[in-house]
């Protein structure tokens, strides 16, 4: 299979084809962000609590992780070229809502279409970036990550800059940067569609993977979602709430926080793009291990830091946990060979879960103790970690099933 699927990305039309779905992935969850980010404008327009802003959140990303999977088993047995563009088009009619959303209801409901369209978008874009890869699975998944997790970056930069001089009514003019898209996903769309017969899976031929006994399989899932728990679980402390325990403990302003925001936003970019490359090279089991479990020292002293030196950590921080996420989604796809549009859509819908669940515990914590408090309780959950010790060796499986063949 992997031989099919590297077959049509030999030619210089992948290598563009790779570059646009990473583009294409950097305005998806660049318009995406641009809720976290305004949440100090909602906060004050609409007088929300911590409880009320992490429902906002819980909404986004229950949309955005429960279809995931189910839109990834779909398009795993009918792969659909055209559905990114209708995705596209879900989260501008997400922005329009949330720029004229006369209050809180309408407010959840633009956050719902936000989350939707991000639920269309992930599952079939990765299954792309893995046909345009040319066999390199890691590199090809980090090119795709790192368009997205740049875009989350940009976030911050456009509502501090952009979003609050103007008002929250400024958010629709984002709503061009989605039809962009639109237009470049259509014609990713066309490519797929001449192209996307090698995506389909051949169940029956597992030449070149280990196959693992099914009880494995399950166990080695559960540990990559207890990974995936920790590590979303501590990202919604940053994503939803790293502003306001700026802005409280070191009394920054709304736009200084703001920045400090894209500077880990951007450092979480960094180090995706490190994470597939690297577990080309050594292995993704290595990486997972050393992405989450090395950042324990650097989360566990972040709560106690200086204003310099929590802005430095930061950047520590997103760099080396933000490196895990694309070798987890590989390691998954060699887990379960043939089912690259599923595993894409189960763990990038885990990845909003988690975040989602997580930032509404978390408001509620915040609400009743203080931000201060959440980070605390924060620092230790990438303890989870070292549960990466108990996940198979899923490449030097593959390399020994190869040589036999």
């Amino acid at each position: 299979m992997a031989q099919t699927i590297a077959a049509p990305a030999r030619g210089s039309m992948a290598g563009t084809v790779l570059g646009a779905i990473s583009l294409c992935h950097l305005l998806n969850d660049m318009l995406q962000s641009l809720l976290p980010a305004v949440y100090p404008i909602l906060k004050g327009g609409f007088n929300l609590s911590f409880s009320q802003i992490g429902a906002l959140t819980l909404t986004y990303q229950i949309t955005a992780s429960l279809l995931q999977p189910l839109i990834g088993m779909f398009t795993d047995r009918r792969p659909q070229p055209f559905s990114l563009p209708v995705g596209m088009g879900f989260t501008l009619l997400g922005l329009v809502t949330l720029a004229y959303a006369p209050g809180y209801a309408m407010l959840l409901a633009g956050a719902a279409l936000l989350g939707l369209g991000s639920s269309i978008f992930h599952p079939e874009s990765s299954r792309i970036a893995r046909l345009a890869s040319g066999g390199q699975h890691g590199l090809a998944q980090s090119v795709f990550q790192v368009g997205g997790n740049f875009g989350q970056s940009l976030g911050p930069l456009l509502a501090a800059f952009f979003v609050l001089p103007r008002g929250r009514a400024s958010i629709a003019w984002f709503g061009l940067a989605a039809l962009a898209g639109m237009a470049i996903l259509s014609l990713i769309g066309r490519w797929y569609l001449a192209n996307g017969h090698a995506a389909r899976p051949a169940r029956k031929n597992t030449t070149g993977h280990a196959t693992l006994p099914r009880g494995r399989v399950n166990a080695a899932l559960l540990v990559l979602v207890a990974l995936i728990f920790s590590k979303f679980f501590y990202l919604a402390s940053f994503t939803s709430y790293y502003i306001f325990y700026l802005m409280d403990r070191f009394h920054l302003g709304v736009q200084a926080a703001q920045v400090d925001l894209f500077i880990f936003m951007a450092a979480s970019a960094a180090g995706t793009v490190i994470g597939g490359p690297v577990g080309d090279r050594i292995g993704r089991k290595r990486v997972i291990w050393g992405s989450i479990a090395g950042v324990v020292p650097f989360t566990l002293a972040l709560p106690y830091a200086g204003l310099a030196a929590t802005i430095g950590l930061s950047v520590i921080i997103g760099l080396v946990l933000s490196s895990a996420f694309s070798a987890i989604v590989v390691y998954a796809q060699e887990l379960m060979p043939g089912r690259v549009g599923t595993v894409s859509g189960l763990f990038f819908g885990l990845a909003f879960g988690m975040g989602g669940i997580g930032a509404a515990v978390l408001g509620v914590l915040a609400d009743h103790t203080s931000i201060e408090f959440v980070y605390r309780v924060c620092s230790f959950l990438p303890l989870i970690g070292f549960t990466a010790a108990f996940l198979p060796d899923v490449e030097a499986m593959v390399v020994t099933v190869r040589d036999r063949s």
